[in-house]
């Protein structure tokens, strides 16, 4: 999926799409899945994800929507990751199968990442200082990522 059609899919008006869109467009990397799976299915696995993150003191910006549209799309849906350019966010797409349209978004900080809220990275945002080391929300927290640190 080429960079300008996903800016176009993020044009909704929640807060995780407009902080991904604002992402992408100051150079946030990202990648789509060419394959769909039942949306059932992720629903579920970030239903649990979500209680997790929240069990760590995560509240993830637009998840608990995320979970609730996937239950009720009931089709398959492929998914796409972006990381902001600064490597403080990271967002998570559910798109249609057809990669036509926006089903839902959901979006984090990364922990020890300078405090950068949402204003900030609407407008430009600031990139930590290099080998600032910023663990990944992501770790240990059932998001079947590695543990790793930004540069």
């Amino acid at each position: 999926m080429d960079r300008d059609l996903l800016m176009r899919l993020l044009a909704g008006d929640d807060e995780a799409s407009a902080l991904a869109l604002a992402a992408l467009r100051t150079g946030a990397t990202f990648s789509v899945g060419d394959t769909a799976h039942p949306a059932g299915r992720h629903a579920g696995v970030f239903g649990h994800r979500l209680r997790r993150m929240r069990m760590h003191g995560v509240e993830p910006l637009g998840l608990e929507r995320a979970v609730q549209l996937l239950g009720e799309h009931g089709r398959p849906v492929r998914v796409g990751l972006i990381d902001s350019a600064d490597r403080t966010w990271h967002f998570l797409l559910f798109l249609t199968e057809d990669g036509s349209a926006l089903v839902a978004c959901a979006g984090w900080q990364l922990v020890g990442s300078p405090s950068q809220g949402a204003d900030q990275l609407l407008s430009v945002g600031c990139a930590p200082a290099a080998g600032s080391g910023a663990v990944l929300v992501r770790r240990g927290i059932g998001l079947g990522v590695q543990a790793g640190r930004c540069a």
